[in-house]
């Protein structure tokens, strides 16, 4: 079992359980998938670029990425139906709860000038985070990176509000910025 999910359950569902009145242990929130997406439609057209990108998505994740392709044609951007987009992982289970540790304890102090994450949800009890570049995972090596990727990670939780989403990330350890310093 995960680090992350013991502590889970040993500590933050009874932290959980104290400040909510009347509430079944099914209505807790908790953390459902991680989602890491990569735009990758300029290096879509070089075949060895896509290749790479999908070689360091399979290393941060443990997982191979899906490629999303273009589901229409748009004249104005130049873009073929079918065309490849993206890569997706969605992560579940002990792999999810692996990247989160490692997300919140390695790669977020590893961001240049980081002084933690702004506390803004999507308003339906999910938290996102976009990065600029995939050189501050340490499982990438530098030498082989040609070309800076940036990447959208989604927490994807089953609270209802963002207020709950918020308290279950933090209880985890979720970088969030000090309530001074927004």
């Amino acid at each position: 079992m995960s680090l992350l999910k013991k502590k889970y359950k040993e500590q933050i569902i009874p932290k959980l359980l104290e400040t909510r009145a009347n509430t079944n242990l099914m209505e807790l929130p908790k953390l459902v998938s991680i989602v890491v997406s990569m735009g990758i439609a300029e290096a879509a057209k070089d075949k060895n670029a896509m290749q790479d990108h999908i070689n360091e998505l399979t290393l941060l994740t443990g997982q191979k990425p899906v490629v999303t392709m273009a589901k229409k044609s748009i004249a104005n951007f130049k873009l073929r139906e079918g065309t490849p987009l993206g890569l997706k992982v969605t992560l579940r289970g002990k792999r999810m709860y692996d990247f989160f540790d490692r997300f919140c304890n390695i790669v977020s102090p590893r961001i240049r000038d980081f002084r933690g994450f702004k506390v803004k949800c999507d308003g339906r009890g999910n938290f996102n985070v976009g990065l600029q570049d995939q050189q501050v995972f340490p499982e990438i090596n530098l030498d082989q990176v040609k070309r800076r990727q940036g990447m959208n990670i989604a927490f994807v939780t089953n609270c209802k509000n963002d207020s709950d989403c918020i308290d279950l990330l933090t209880n985890m350890g979720f970088p969030f910025k000090e309530k001074e310093n927004q």
